[in-house]
């Protein structure tokens, strides 16, 4: 896949924080993976704000089941993580 380098303005505090976390991966790493969760919680939101325009509110069933997709998608966010960080040591 390709890449494109950006620039983006993070606040000190925040950057020395994802420093931190995002130890070998890198910080392109840490936030791609950032901007996907975003990106894929939007799309659900999106989804959720249609489904609600087309046949009424969300039930509390209806929003559980959200929330259970919302897990999934976090863990498989660690999965990548999980691949690509061993990926890296692989690497090295």
């Amino acid at each position: 896949m390709a890449s494109k380098k950006v620039t983006v303005t993070i606040p000190e505090d925040l950057l020395e924080e994802i420093r931190t976390e995002a130890d070998e991966r890198g910080i392109s790493a840490y936030v791609t993976e950032a901007l996907r969760a975003k990106r894929d919680r939007d799309r659900l939101l999106d989804l959720v704000e249609w489904l609600e325009e087309e046949h009424g509110p969300v039930t509390d069933a209806e929003r559980s089941a959200s929330y259970e997709a919302l897990d999934e998608l976090d863990a498989e966010h660690q999965r990548r993580q999980a691949r690509e960080a061993k990926h890296t040591d692989e690497a090295a």
